[in-house]
Protein backbone atom coordinates (compact mmCIF):
# COMPACT_ATOMS: atom_id res chain seq x y z
CA UNK A 1 0.00 0.00 0.00
CA UNK A 2 0.89 3.63 -0.72
CA UNK A 3 1.36 5.59 2.63
CA UNK A 4 3.65 9.15 3.69
CA UNK A 5 6.61 8.91 5.26
CA UNK A 6 9.16 11.62 6.62
CA UNK A 7 12.48 10.19 6.31
CA UNK A 8 14.46 13.69 7.00
CA UNK A 9 14.17 17.56 7.39
CA UNK A 10 12.59 18.87 4.04
CA UNK A 11 12.65 14.75 2.96
CA UNK A 12 8.98 14.22 2.68
CA UNK A 13 7.93 10.97 0.29
CA UNK A 14 5.19 8.63 -0.78
CA UNK A 15 6.23 5.08 -0.50
CA UNK A 16 5.36 1.44 -0.74
CA UNK A 17 5.22 -0.14 2.11
CA UNK A 18 3.97 -3.11 4.13
CA UNK A 19 -0.05 -3.26 4.57
CA UNK A 20 -0.72 -3.61 8.47
CA UNK A 21 -2.84 -6.11 10.21
CA UNK A 22 -4.59 -6.76 13.09
CA UNK A 23 -1.89 -7.75 15.75
CA UNK A 24 -3.74 -7.78 18.96
CA UNK A 25 -6.73 -8.51 20.21
CA UNK A 26 -7.65 -4.82 20.62
CA UNK A 27 -6.59 -3.80 16.85
CA UNK A 28 -9.01 -2.35 14.27
CA UNK A 29 -7.52 -2.21 10.59
CA UNK A 30 -9.19 0.74 9.03
CA UNK A 31 -9.28 1.48 5.43
CA UNK A 32 -8.64 5.69 5.02
CA UNK A 33 -10.94 7.59 3.53
CA UNK A 34 -9.35 11.15 3.92
CA UNK A 35 -6.71 12.53 6.05
CA UNK A 36 -5.39 16.07 6.92
CA UNK A 37 -1.77 17.63 7.07
CA UNK A 38 -1.31 19.16 10.83
CA UNK A 39 1.00 22.06 11.56
CA UNK A 40 3.10 19.24 14.00
CA UNK A 41 3.35 17.29 10.75
CA UNK A 42 5.45 20.11 9.45
CA UNK A 43 7.28 20.47 12.58
CA UNK A 44 9.04 17.42 11.80
CA UNK A 45 9.49 18.13 8.05
CA UNK A 46 11.18 21.66 9.71
CA UNK A 47 13.04 19.41 11.92
CA UNK A 48 11.64 20.36 15.19
CA UNK A 49 10.65 17.31 16.28
CA UNK A 50 12.99 14.57 16.54
CA UNK A 51 12.96 12.20 13.62
CA UNK A 52 15.36 9.16 14.84
CA UNK A 53 14.80 7.45 11.61
CA UNK A 54 11.59 7.48 8.99
CA UNK A 55 8.10 7.90 9.95
CA UNK A 56 4.63 7.00 8.59
CA UNK A 57 3.42 10.24 8.87
CA UNK A 58 -0.28 11.70 9.71
CA UNK A 59 -2.74 12.00 13.10
CA UNK A 60 -5.71 13.00 11.20
CA UNK A 61 -7.59 11.00 9.89
CA UNK A 62 -11.48 9.14 9.15
CA UNK A 63 -12.53 6.17 7.31
CA UNK A 64 -13.98 2.50 7.59
CA UNK A 65 -13.42 -0.19 9.85
CA UNK A 66 -12.33 -3.39 7.48
CA UNK A 67 -11.36 -6.00 10.31
CA UNK A 68 -11.08 -5.96 13.94
CA UNK A 69 -9.30 -8.05 16.77
CA UNK A 70 -11.57 -10.45 18.76
CA UNK A 71 -11.52 -8.29 21.85
CA UNK A 72 -12.97 -5.45 19.77
CA UNK A 73 -16.23 -4.42 21.42
CA UNK A 74 -18.91 -1.80 19.74
CA UNK A 75 -17.09 -2.14 15.99
CA UNK A 76 -17.39 -3.89 13.24
CA UNK A 77 -16.34 -3.99 9.49
CA UNK A 78 -18.13 -1.37 7.41
CA UNK A 79 -18.70 1.02 9.81
CA UNK A 80 -17.34 4.67 9.31
CA UNK A 81 -15.18 5.61 11.97
CA UNK A 82 -12.97 8.98 13.49
CA UNK A 83 -9.69 8.44 15.00
CA UNK A 84 -8.65 11.30 17.39
CA UNK A 85 -4.72 11.89 17.08
CA UNK A 86 -3.76 9.60 19.87
CA UNK A 87 -4.83 5.67 21.47
CA UNK A 88 -6.93 5.53 24.89
CA UNK A 89 -7.92 2.70 26.31
CA UNK A 90 -10.71 4.54 27.96
CA UNK A 91 -9.77 2.88 31.43
CA UNK A 92 -6.88 4.25 32.82
CA UNK A 93 -6.82 7.04 36.09
CA UNK A 94 -6.49 9.76 33.21
CA UNK A 95 -9.16 8.83 30.48
CA UNK A 96 -11.54 8.31 33.83
CA UNK A 97 -11.06 11.85 34.48
CA UNK A 98 -11.98 12.66 31.22
CA UNK A 99 -8.20 13.34 29.97
CA UNK A 100 -7.61 11.23 27.48
CA UNK A 101 -4.50 12.53 26.00
CA UNK A 102 -2.68 11.09 29.06
CA UNK A 103 -3.49 7.83 28.72
CA UNK A 104 -1.16 5.70 30.15
CA UNK A 105 -1.19 3.01 27.35
CA UNK A 106 -1.98 6.25 24.73
CA UNK A 107 0.28 6.76 21.77
CA UNK A 108 0.19 9.49 19.11
CA UNK A 109 0.27 8.32 15.58
CA UNK A 110 2.93 9.25 13.40
CA UNK A 111 4.92 10.29 16.43
CA UNK A 112 7.97 8.64 18.62
CA UNK A 113 6.66 7.39 21.84
CA UNK A 114 8.98 7.87 24.83
CA UNK A 115 10.12 4.44 24.22
CA UNK A 116 11.50 5.18 20.43
CA UNK A 117 8.95 3.14 19.20
CA UNK A 118 6.16 4.33 16.56
CA UNK A 119 2.58 4.12 15.82
CA UNK A 120 2.18 4.33 12.17
CA UNK A 121 0.25 7.51 11.10
CA UNK A 122 -2.43 7.88 9.07
CA UNK A 123 -2.04 9.65 5.61
CA UNK A 124 -2.08 6.10 4.06
CA UNK A 125 -4.62 3.71 2.37
CA UNK A 126 -5.08 1.47 5.70
CA UNK A 127 -4.14 2.48 9.53
CA UNK A 128 -4.13 -0.15 12.05
CA UNK A 129 -5.28 1.30 15.29
CA UNK A 130 -4.71 -0.17 18.39
CA UNK A 131 -7.37 0.20 21.69
CA UNK A 132 -9.25 0.63 19.12
CA UNK A 133 -13.03 0.25 20.88
CA UNK A 134 -12.38 3.08 23.22
CA UNK A 135 -10.15 5.16 20.52
CA UNK A 136 -12.52 4.96 17.77
CA UNK A 137 -15.76 7.67 17.15
CA UNK A 138 -18.23 5.34 14.96
CA UNK A 139 -20.89 7.42 12.85
CA UNK A 140 -24.37 5.65 12.83
CA UNK A 141 -24.35 5.62 9.08
CA UNK A 142 -22.05 6.20 5.97
CA UNK A 143 -21.64 9.79 5.49
CA UNK A 144 -22.26 11.75 2.47
CA UNK A 145 -18.89 12.80 0.53
CA UNK A 146 -19.33 16.24 1.58
CA UNK A 147 -19.54 15.90 5.24
CA UNK A 148 -16.18 14.03 5.10
CA UNK A 149 -13.85 17.27 5.47
CA UNK A 150 -16.30 18.26 8.32
CA UNK A 151 -15.93 15.07 9.59
CA UNK A 152 -12.11 14.83 9.65
CA UNK A 153 -12.05 18.09 10.94
CA UNK A 154 -13.30 17.22 14.27
CA UNK A 155 -10.27 14.24 14.64
CA UNK A 156 -8.25 17.41 15.50
CA UNK A 157 -8.61 20.86 14.55
CA UNK A 158 -12.13 21.57 15.50
CA UNK A 159 -11.80 19.65 18.87
CA UNK A 160 -8.79 21.57 19.40
CA UNK A 161 -10.44 24.70 18.66
CA UNK A 162 -12.87 24.02 21.05
CA UNK A 163 -10.97 23.21 23.39
CA UNK A 164 -9.05 26.53 23.21
CA UNK A 165 -12.46 28.30 23.86
CA UNK A 166 -13.55 26.35 26.74
CA UNK A 167 -9.86 27.02 28.32
CA UNK A 168 -10.15 30.57 27.63
CA UNK A 169 -14.02 30.64 29.30
CA UNK A 170 -16.12 32.10 26.43
CA UNK A 171 -19.77 31.82 27.10
CA UNK A 172 -22.35 33.90 25.74
CA UNK A 173 -21.76 37.60 25.77
CA UNK A 174 -18.71 37.49 25.77
CA UNK A 175 -15.24 38.93 24.01
CA UNK A 176 -12.78 36.97 22.83
CA UNK A 177 -9.62 37.68 20.74
CA UNK A 178 -8.17 34.79 18.80
CA UNK A 179 -4.06 34.67 17.94
CA UNK A 180 -3.47 32.55 14.88
CA UNK A 181 -5.41 32.57 11.53
CA UNK A 182 -4.40 28.84 10.66
CA UNK A 183 -6.97 25.68 10.62
CA UNK A 184 -6.88 25.79 14.79
CA UNK A 185 -7.69 29.55 15.05
CA UNK A 186 -10.11 29.55 12.54
CA UNK A 187 -11.53 26.68 13.90
CA UNK A 188 -11.62 28.85 17.88
CA UNK A 189 -13.54 31.57 16.09
CA UNK A 190 -16.55 28.91 15.00
CA UNK A 191 -16.75 27.04 18.58
CA UNK A 192 -16.16 30.28 19.90
CA UNK A 193 -19.43 31.72 17.84
CA UNK A 194 -21.15 28.10 18.67
CA UNK A 195 -20.68 29.08 22.67
CA UNK A 196 -22.31 32.22 22.17
CA UNK A 197 -19.49 34.72 22.39
CA UNK A 198 -20.46 38.38 21.45
CA UNK A 199 -17.41 39.53 20.00
CA UNK A 200 -14.74 37.56 18.82
CA UNK A 201 -11.36 39.21 16.97
CA UNK A 202 -9.32 37.33 14.84
CA UNK A 203 -5.41 38.72 14.61
CA UNK A 204 -4.56 37.98 10.96
CA UNK A 205 -2.30 39.45 8.55
CA UNK A 206 -3.51 37.36 5.37
CA UNK A 207 -6.35 38.72 3.37
CA UNK A 208 -7.53 35.45 2.55
CA UNK A 209 -7.24 33.97 6.06
CA UNK A 210 -9.21 37.37 7.49
CA UNK A 211 -12.28 36.60 4.79
CA UNK A 212 -12.15 32.76 6.08
CA UNK A 213 -12.44 34.07 10.12
CA UNK A 214 -15.07 36.44 9.11
CA UNK A 215 -17.09 33.75 7.23
CA UNK A 216 -16.55 31.62 10.50
CA UNK A 217 -17.96 34.63 12.95
CA UNK A 218 -15.42 36.93 13.80
CA UNK A 219 -16.45 40.36 14.03
CA UNK A 220 -13.24 42.06 14.06
CA UNK A 221 -9.94 41.76 12.68
CA UNK A 222 -6.59 43.41 13.80
CA UNK A 223 -3.56 42.73 11.62
CA UNK A 224 -0.98 44.32 14.01
CA UNK A 225 1.29 41.70 15.24
CA UNK A 226 3.38 41.77 18.59
CA UNK A 227 3.32 45.24 21.22
CA UNK A 228 1.81 46.58 18.02
CA UNK A 229 -0.96 44.28 17.58
CA UNK A 230 -1.67 43.99 21.35
CA UNK A 231 -1.91 47.87 21.43
CA UNK A 232 -4.25 47.65 18.67
CA UNK A 233 -6.05 45.42 20.68
CA UNK A 234 -6.10 47.38 23.98
CA UNK A 235 -7.33 50.62 22.33
CA UNK A 236 -10.66 48.46 20.27
CA UNK A 237 -11.46 47.10 23.75
CA UNK A 238 -10.76 49.18 25.90
CA UNK A 239 -7.79 47.76 28.05
CA UNK A 240 -8.11 44.13 26.32
CA UNK A 241 -10.00 41.40 26.96
CA UNK A 242 -10.89 38.72 29.08
CA UNK A 243 -10.62 35.80 27.22
CA UNK A 244 -7.92 35.20 24.86
CA UNK A 245 -7.17 32.23 22.31
CA UNK A 246 -3.93 31.31 21.72
CA UNK A 247 -3.13 29.04 18.96
CA UNK A 248 -0.08 28.79 17.27
CA UNK A 249 2.39 28.59 19.68
CA UNK A 250 5.08 30.55 18.83
CA UNK A 251 7.19 32.83 21.92
CA UNK A 252 5.78 35.64 19.66
CA UNK A 253 1.95 34.39 19.94
CA UNK A 254 2.20 34.01 22.95
CA UNK A 255 3.63 37.06 24.28
CA UNK A 256 1.19 38.41 22.00
CA UNK A 257 -1.96 36.82 23.55
CA UNK A 258 -0.41 37.95 27.16
CA UNK A 259 -0.51 41.29 25.44
CA UNK A 260 -4.01 40.94 24.46
CA UNK A 261 -5.33 39.90 27.74
CA UNK A 262 -6.34 42.62 30.24
CA UNK A 263 -5.70 42.61 34.06
CA UNK A 264 -7.60 39.65 35.53
CA UNK A 265 -8.62 38.13 32.35
CA UNK A 266 -8.02 34.44 30.63
CA UNK A 267 -5.89 32.84 28.25
CA UNK A 268 -6.48 29.12 26.47
CA UNK A 269 -3.63 27.79 24.64
CA UNK A 270 -3.15 24.89 22.44
CA UNK A 271 -0.30 26.15 20.20
CA UNK A 272 1.51 23.56 20.26
CA UNK A 273 4.60 25.13 21.95
CA UNK A 274 8.13 24.54 19.98
CA UNK A 275 11.45 26.06 21.87
CA UNK A 276 9.17 28.86 24.28
CA UNK A 277 9.46 29.41 27.46
CA UNK A 278 6.72 30.83 29.28
CA UNK A 279 7.44 34.28 30.32
CA UNK A 280 5.90 34.40 33.74
CA UNK A 281 6.12 37.52 35.17
CA UNK A 282 3.91 38.91 32.62
CA UNK A 283 1.10 37.23 32.96
CA UNK A 284 1.88 37.32 36.98
CA UNK A 285 1.93 40.94 36.72
CA UNK A 286 -1.59 41.13 34.89
CA UNK A 287 -3.01 38.18 37.20
CA UNK A 288 -3.82 36.01 34.58
CA UNK A 289 -4.99 32.69 34.37
CA UNK A 290 -3.64 30.07 31.77
CA UNK A 291 -5.15 27.28 31.24
CA UNK A 292 -4.59 24.57 28.13
CA UNK A 293 -2.82 21.89 26.86
CA UNK A 294 -3.00 18.92 23.83
CA UNK A 295 -6.64 18.38 23.38
CA UNK A 296 -8.91 15.92 24.74
CA UNK A 297 -9.99 14.75 21.18
CA UNK A 298 -11.62 11.91 21.83
CA UNK A 299 -13.31 13.33 24.82
CA UNK A 300 -14.53 16.17 22.60
CA UNK A 301 -15.58 14.66 19.45
CA UNK A 302 -18.89 13.40 20.77
CA UNK A 303 -20.47 16.57 22.04
CA UNK A 304 -20.05 18.44 18.66
CA UNK A 305 -20.80 15.61 15.84
CA UNK A 306 -24.01 16.39 16.23
CA UNK A 307 -23.78 19.64 15.13
CA UNK A 308 -21.78 18.15 12.11
CA UNK A 309 -24.00 16.18 10.96
CA UNK A 310 -26.72 18.47 10.83
CA UNK A 311 -24.77 21.14 9.98
CA UNK A 312 -24.90 23.27 12.23
CA UNK A 313 -21.43 23.60 12.56
CA UNK A 314 -19.44 23.95 9.50
CA UNK A 315 -15.58 23.89 9.63
CA UNK A 316 -14.68 22.27 6.11
CA UNK A 317 -13.66 25.27 4.79
CA UNK A 318 -10.50 25.37 6.94
CA UNK A 319 -9.37 22.70 4.14
CA UNK A 320 -9.10 24.62 1.07
CA UNK A 321 -6.82 22.42 -0.31
CA UNK A 322 -7.43 18.76 -1.64
CA UNK A 323 -4.54 16.37 -2.94
CA UNK A 324 -4.09 12.86 -3.82
CA UNK A 325 -2.03 11.15 -1.80
CA UNK A 326 0.48 10.48 -4.05
CA UNK A 327 0.53 14.75 -4.36
CA UNK A 328 1.18 14.55 -0.54
CA UNK A 329 4.56 16.39 -0.72
CA UNK A 330 2.87 18.94 -2.92
CA UNK A 331 0.25 19.25 0.21
CA UNK A 332 2.97 19.45 2.66
CA UNK A 333 5.18 22.33 0.89
CA UNK A 334 1.94 24.27 0.20
CA UNK A 335 0.77 24.31 3.25
CA UNK A 336 4.22 25.33 4.61
CA UNK A 337 4.62 28.06 2.17
CA UNK A 338 1.18 29.25 3.91
CA UNK A 339 -0.21 28.83 0.13
CA UNK A 340 -3.56 26.95 1.81
CA UNK A 341 -4.84 26.99 5.55
CA UNK A 342 -4.92 23.36 5.34
CA UNK A 343 -4.31 20.52 3.00
CA UNK A 344 -7.11 17.44 2.55
CA UNK A 345 -5.19 14.04 1.58
CA UNK A 346 -7.75 11.54 -0.44
CA UNK A 347 -6.08 8.06 -1.04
Amino acid sequence: MRAVVIHAPGDVRVEEVPEPRVEEPTDALVRVVAAGVCGSDLSVLRGLSPLPRPVRSGHEFVGVVEEVGADVAGLRPGQFVLAPFSTADGSCPHCRRGVPVACERGQLFGEFGPDGSALDGGQAEFVRVPLAGTTLLTVSEPPPDDLVPPLLALTDVLSTGHEAAVHAGVGPGVTVVVVGDGAVGQCAVLASRRLGAGRIVVMSRDPRRQELARAHGATDVVAGRGEEGAAEVADLLDGGAGHVIEAVGTLQSVRQAIGCARPGGRIGYVGLPWDVTLPLWEPFGKNLSLSGGGANVRATMPGLLGDVLDRTLRPERVFDAVFPLTDAPKAFHAMDARHCVKPLLRP
